[in-house]
């Protein structure tokens, strides 16, 4: 495995490039900034300060958790680094919970990674209790 650190912060080209080399979409850095400035959790993999991997949820601190990102930059994929991620997330997740609170964790998986969120008892939609989930991408012009 390679030699990490973890960090809680992340620039907001920093981000934008990880979002770039996976093959996600791109946005104003002002709006990525303020994204991550807004982040529940965030949990940065570093070698030698670059960033290689990425956590991300988002929170209402009452009851609704949303993985907005795992990132794993390609070259260090296949090392564990996205297991070790969510696991990091999943944890402070928990630790956030007050005894007895209940969370609904939601995430939506890049196509064909389902499977690795599923290990982390993830079920996929549709299913006999609910529908298929969805989501709108919206621009002001």
């Amino acid at each position: 495995m390679v030699d990490y650190e973890i960090t809680n912060t992340m620039t907001a080209e920093e981000y934008m490039e990880m979002r770039r080399i996976v093959g996600w979409g791109l946005f104003p850095l002002d709006q990525a900034e303020e994204g991550l400035k807004n982040s529940f959790i965030l949990i940065c993999l570093r070698v030698n300060g670059k960033p290689i991997g990425l956590g991300r949820v988002v929170s209402d601190q009452g009851y609704i958790y949303y993985i907005a990102d795992i990132i794993v930059c390609p070259e260090y994929q296949g090392q564990g680094l996205g297991r070790l991620i969510m696991e990091k997330v999943m944890s402070a997740i928990k630790e956030s919970l007050k005894l007895s609170y209940r969370a609904m964790i939601s995430l939506s998986s890049a196509k064909g990674k389902e499977e690795f969120y599923q290990k982390f008892g993830f079920q996929n939609r549709p299913n006999d209790d609910v529908g298929c989930g969805m989501y709108q991408w919206i621009e002001k012009a």
